[in-house]
């Protein structure tokens, strides 16, 4: 391939760039690392790969990332003491079979669909709800294919009702995908949105990171299709949205 002086300069600067860029994240973890390791023993259990994202949460400032890791390993003693959450600590949650997952999209990524309007509120506790996030999560993250850090979600609201709407749970699994699991979002899809969810939305979307903002997107109904098929091959594309692919409970994945 033959590049003009000015498109062969410009690639090794993007080539530079990045492999600068690179190198300052891995000597970031390495000194994180240190920093975390010396408050909190377990962090020797973290792998690399996990304090990148932590650090590409905070921008890679070291000392919030730091702060935000010591604080999930905290939590995460205290709200998964065995390791995992068991199905059967979470069977009402899972009945209704309200998060599915099938399929990758053309960058490799898990596609997961969370139907809104199977969500009830009532059916269980909020820490039951918490608990059934952190589930889906680890399922999420546990079918991830190696060197794949992220996964694409569709939040389907068909048939979403104010009986559906629940605001603590909202931002209880917002705070939980941010703060625990954090760059595990590569791109969240909402379809079939009621007008009536956009009361629900402004609550809600103030305590959105920016960086979680930027992978939201609304998709009206008529370009449904068209739309997913943009990060989605055909093959992959859930049956219900015109693909091939047959939902699978997440508990079942």
């Amino acid at each position: 391939m033959e590049f003009k002086d000015g498109e062969e300069e410009k690639t090794l600067v993007v080539q530079e760039n990045g492999e600068e860029s690179n190198e300052i994240e891995r000597s970031k973890v390495g000194i994180m690392r240190a920093l975390v390791e010396r408050e909190d023993p377990s962090a020797k259990e973290v792998d690399d790969l996990m304090i990148r994202r932590f650090l590409r949460a905070r921008d890679l400032d070291i000392e919030k990332a730091s702060n935000l890791l010591m604080k999930y390993l905290s939590w995460k003693r205290s709200f998964v003491p065995n390791g995992y959450i068991s199905p059967s600590d979470i069977s009402n949650q899972l009945e209704d079979n309200k998060v599915c997952m099938q399929g990758l999209d053309k960058k490799g990524r898990p596609i997961v669909v969370a139907f809104g309007g199977r969500h009830n509120p009532s059916k269980g506790s909020l820490e039951d709800f918490k608990r059934f996030v952190v589930f889906t999560l680890d399922k999420i993250c546990a079918k991830m294919p190696r060197g794949q850090e992220k996964f694409i979600a569709i939040g389907d609201l068909k048939g979403w009702g104010y009986t559906n709407s629940d605001i603590r749970g909202y931002l209880a699994s917002l705070s939980i995908l941010q703060d625990c699991y954090p760059e595990r979002l590569g791109k969240l899809v909402i379809v079939h949105s009621p007008y009536m969810f956009m009361t629900a939305w402004k609550v809600v979307y103030p305590f959105i990171d920016s960086n979680t903002k930027k992978k939201i997107v609304f998709v009206e109904k008529k370009k449904l299709k068209a739309t997913l098929l943009e990060d989605i091959d055909e093959s992959q594309l859930p049956d219900i949205y015109g693909g091939k692919l047959p939902l699978v409970p997440i508990q079942d994945c």
